[in-house]
């Protein structure tokens, strides 16, 4: 005998883009045949206090409990529920009561007359109604994670978003977009249809990344910084002309400079000692060298230039593999510069390209 239809659909997880982007194909799946607008609904769970919890429950409640007008199946998405998170409104304890009339409503549900979707992100699943769900409804959960896990979510969102465009990504490709984009789910699956309009072939190469995806996530991309880090002159001076023709600033390329060259410091550092070394697929022997250093930066969690360790291994070995890796006295001299180049930009203000030029010089002809 087949297996009972499930009460319900719930779908949830830590991304609110992904989990709403299921929700709508499955409610989408449900109303393809249902032609009476006024049988299919979409409810609001979004709750700024238990209040509107309150309020959001009842609309649910009133909803799924209405009868259709020609005897049809009702279809009901209760969208956006965010009061099931680890937060004041979520631990409130009227919160609490509601959530569990929630699970008494949901549990009377008859799949036979209405067809329920439920999408809740973010969603603190040591509670017992999520652990319910996961029991008794058709229960998804989208990426998720911290650290590791959540690159590896981010990663097959955008491969699958390829797969569906009939594009590949090439080496590279992926984890590039990766680190220029950050944990923007919804700008990574834009970022990846632009790119497959362009792709020729249908591949999307590092370099159409490079030259295509604005950097959004560490700054660390600036032609201006690539070229100094390449140890170009020309190209440096030609890209610092650049960008104070089209009207840029000179503080963003000192901090993506510093920010860079502060990470370079370390794997220097750590490549003198033997800890690591640049290789083709990232910088090799990271994982070891946190584990023996990494204790020296307990309690920062944020990603920053200032803590190696905090870093993608692929993304390092990128940027310390793009040219050959300087000695760690001129690194710490271009730090030296890129200070010195700020005093002066305070006191010559209108003569930043100027500066960031002779900087440049400085540091490229040594």
């Amino acid at each position: 005998m087949p297996a009972a239809a499930k009460p319900f659909i719930f779908v949830c997880g830590a991304d609110d883009f992904l989990v709403n982007r299921l929700g709508k194909t499955r409610y989408d799946e449900l109303t393809a045949d249902v032609t009476d607008e006024f049988a299919r609904e979409i409810i609001s769970g979004f709750a700024n206090n238990v209040g509107e919890v309150e309020s959001a429950v009842n609309r649910f409640r009133e909803s799924v409990q209405t009868v259709s007008m020609f005897g049809g199946k009702r279809v009901v998405w209760f969208k956006d529920v965010n009061f099931l998170a680890d937060s004041v409104t979520g631990r409130a304890e009227s919160t609490l009561k509601l959530v569990e009339d929630l699970q008494e409503l949901l549990a009377s549900v008859d799949p036979e007359q209405v067809a329920v979707v439920v999408t809740a992100a973010p969603i603190d699943r040591r509670r017992a109604f999520p652990k319910w769900c996961e029991k008794t409804a058709d229960f998804s959960l989208v990426g998720g994670g911290d650290g590791e896990g959540a690159a590896e979510a981010l990663a097959g969102v955008i491969l699958s978003e390829a797969r569906e465009l009939g594009v590949t990504f090439g080496e590279g490709a992926a984890q590039l977009l990766l680190a220029k984009v950050g944990a923007n789910t919804r700008l990574l699956i834009e970022e990846t249809r632009k790119l497959a309009t362009f792709a020729p072939a249908n591949v999307i190469e590092e370099a159409h990344v490079a030259e295509l995806t604005a950097n959004t996530a560490e700054g660390d991309f600036f032609e201006a910084a690539e070229a100094f880090f390449s140890g170009d002159l020309k190209w440096t001076l030609a890209a610092l002309h650049h960008h104070f023709f089209t009207g840029g600033d000179a503080r963003p390329i000192i901090s993506a400079m510093q920010n860079r060259n502060r990470i370079l410091i370390q794997v220097r550092a750590l490549a003198d000692a033997g800890e690591v070394r640049v290789g083709n697929r990232g910088l090799d022997g990271l994982p070891k060298a946190t584990a023996t250093y990494g204790h020296h930066f307990i309690g920062v969690t944020e990603k920053s230039a200032y803590n190696l360790f905090s870093q993608n291994a692929w993304y390092v070995g990128k940027l310390a593999g793009s040219a050959k890796l300087p000695s760690l006295r001129r690194l710490i001299d271009n730090q030296q510069e890129f200070i010195r180049a700020f005093e002066e930009i305070v006191q010559r203000p209108n003569e930043q390209e100027e500066v960031l030029r002779e900087m440049s010089v400085r540091c490229l002809s040594a």
